[in-house]
């Protein structure tokens, strides 16, 4: 099942188990069972501290547990967790053989404090990039503390489960038999939800941290970059994000960032975070801006306020919102949202395996989003608003050969239709006839480009006519102090190179601002 190679590499991280562990499987007579097999066994020829048994003692074929001998603590994993799965596996093994997972000391007790019987399961696909961080922060979680239970359970091979407890997007997760949440969640977001007053405790904490220099709001490349280069400056830096990552953690595949021939999302949020924290960067992820204070007399203190009812101080703010997907806008979208309507073909097209559905948008995104699902569902029908498609030749090249695709222009989606529990239909108008027509399906995908997280700024700093920050070439605004970076402003191009040197520049920019500031400079002396 393994290869050399990655034999050669479990090999290398199964030298850190500190306890034996035991993998026990559950299979019938299929293929898959047939593979998981093979890879179990092959995990257990790799490490003297691991052993394999088929007991057969689950109902959710194929499958297995991942256990610390000896004790309760174990992982569950229903399918064959490969492709983006592959390093949740591998941080399983380590985790349940006593190799103590990156979470903070203090989030570990608060973990294994917990009261109570909690048990977890996650729908996933093995393509989607926003599963892992929800999976692996679940099974650290059950490697700490033994009331917690968890497995991750591949939708596309136990599609009657799916289509019974009406899973439409992935990661879903259940928490004793309900709904707990849908989407990427990391520990921490869990932890609040678990445990009421964690983000009561963590505002405060925040209400008395001392005003920063540079404070930066959005962890994506450019809050990244922008707080890195403040950093090395040697001034107080702080990040203020809701997700670190931002918008590239929901990105595929990234072939033209310089110097990296290819990578993924996921991967380049992981490295961007360990490069931050090689510096004194005080990172306070989780939180959402609400509001922005301009200073109140030249050289005073900008003020941040966060949903959470906390606030942040700083004597300069950069502002990299990023943008997030944007919506059509129809009748039936949120209420159907997670439910047949959805954003990330990558992540949720396996549970659409053999349906028909529709994608929304003619650019690039929208028709590598139609050629990708062509390859899993029965039938694609692309819509697009214009006139002809905005794709790469190459790509529409492409999506025409494809036969079980339909394309659609001058259509214009008026209503997204369902019967009060998942989606059922699509609404279409000719925008030269005027005639609507309703197209039978079960999905449909939003693939019609991104809107700036500039809601809370309206008021405060100049925007523009589609609401992105606007800037100047060292990246200040209409307010003194306040500069901005990234997908949220006027620059002209959203790529996430693009993105890091706006952020750099924005941090140069910031510091010239407070080297200027008199009182700034009688500080650092």
């Amino acid at each position: 099942m393994l290869d050399a190679n990655l034999k050669s590499q479990l090999s290398t991280y199964l030298e850190k188990l500190q306890q034996p562990i035991e993998l026990v499987s559950s299979l019938d007579d299929g293929e898959k069972s047939s593979e998981l097999e093979a890879l179990l066994q092959d995990i257990a020829s790799l490490s003297d501290k691991v052993t394999y048994e088929r007991r057969d003692d689950d109902a959710r074929r194929p499958s297995f547990a991942i256990a610390r001998a000896g004790t309760d603590v174990d992982v569950r994993f229903a399918g064959i967790p490969m492709g983006h799965e592959f390093t949740s596996l591998v941080l399983a093994l380590l985790q349940v053989g006593g190799h103590p997972p990156k979470i903070d000391t203090a989030v570990q007790d608060q973990i294994r404090d917990l009261e109570g019987t909690f048990r977890f399961e996650t729908y996933m696909s093995l393509s989607c990039q926003s599963c892992p961080d929800t999976i692996q922060a679940l099974n650290a979680m059950s490697a700490i503390n033994p009331n917690i239970t968890h497995v991750a359970i591949d939708g596309a091979l136990f599609q009657e489960e799916v289509e019974a407890r009406e899973v439409m997007a992935v990661p879903t997760v259940f928490l004793n038999g309900e709904l707990f949440g849908n989407g990427r969640m990391e520990v921490e977001q869990i932890l609040a939800k678990l445990d009421t007053g964690a983000a009561a405790r963590s505002a405060e904490q925040i209400k008395a941290k001392a005003p920063f220099d540079v404070l930066v709001v959005g962890g994506g490349p450019a809050g990244a970059a922008a707080a890195i280069y403040a950093a090395r400056k040697g001034i107080r830096t702080g990040i203020a994000a809701e997700r670190f990552g931002g918008q590239v953690l929901d990105t595929m595949a990234i072939e033209n960032f310089i110097s990296m021939p290819y990578t993924e999302g996921p991967k380049l949020a992981v490295a961007l975070e360990q490069h931050v924290r090689e510096y004194e960067v005080d990172l306070m992820n989780l939180q959402r801006a609400s509001k922005l204070v301009p200073a109140q007399e030249p050289g005073g203190l900008i003020e941040v306020q966060l949903e959470s009812g906390a606030s942040l101080k700083a004597k300069s703010v950069i502002l990299s919102t990023g943008a997030r997907w944007r919506q059509m806008g129809v009748p039936g979208e949120e209420q159907y949202r997670n439910r047949g309507v959805a954003y990330c073909p990558h992540c949720d097209g396996p549970l659409y395996k053999g349906k028909r559905v529709a994608v929304i948008g003619g650019g690039n995104s929208g028709v590598e989003a139609a050629i990708d699902l062509a390859g899993i569902v029965q039938h694609v029908t692309l819509v697009e608003f214009d006139a002809k498609l905005r794709a790469d030749e190459v790509l529409q090249r492409k999506l025409r050969s494809l036969k079980n695709v339909d394309i659609i222009t001058s259509g214009q989606t008026t209503e997204v239709l369902g019967d009060g529990k998942k989606v059922n239909g699509l609404v279409v108008k000719d925008r030269n006839s005027g005639e609507s027509r309703t197209i039978e399906l079960e999905g449909v995908f939003v693939q019609i480009g991104l809107l700036p997280n500039t809601e809370w700024l309206k008021g405060t700093v100049e925007l523009s006519p589609r609401g992105e920050i606007v800037i100047d070439e060292r990246g200040a605004t209409s307010v003194p102090g306040v500069l901005a970076a990234g997908d949220a402003t006027t620059v002209p191009y959203k790529q996430i190179v693009v993105a890091m040197g706006a952020g750099s520049t924005a941090a140069l920019g910031a510091f010239d601002h407070l080297i200027r500031m008199p009182a700034a400079l009688a500080e650092a002396a």
